[in-house]
């Protein structure tokens, strides 16, 4: 599904129209990338959690070369989803 797709589905089923929606679903997303770039974890119950993972630096290797690389530390942002969708996605 796109972000498109998911408006109109949106717009439907609670019968605002598609600007409103978008403006909301924007809203949300970006306020969830924030707060999780900021070390914070967003949760909804059943659905999962957004959160941030840190890598820490490892040495690795470049394939074609063979030549021993270091690899910067990261975070990532990751998702774990709830009880409730893994329940509806293996149904």
């Amino acid at each position: 599904m796109t972000k498109a797709e998911l408006i109109e589905k949106v717009a439907k089923k609670v019968g605002a129209t598609k600007t409103d929606v978008k403006k909301i679903i924007d809203a949300t997303v970006e306020e969830i990338m924030d707060s999780v770039a900021e070390g914070e974890k967003v949760g909804f119950a059943g659905f999962g959690t957004f959160y941030t993972s840190k890598r820490s630096a490892r040495v690795g290797r470049n394939p074609r070369t063979g030549e021993k690389l270091t690899i910067e530390a990261f975070n990532l942002p990751s998702f774990k989803c709830g009880r409730v969708f893994k329940e509806k996605v293996n149904k």
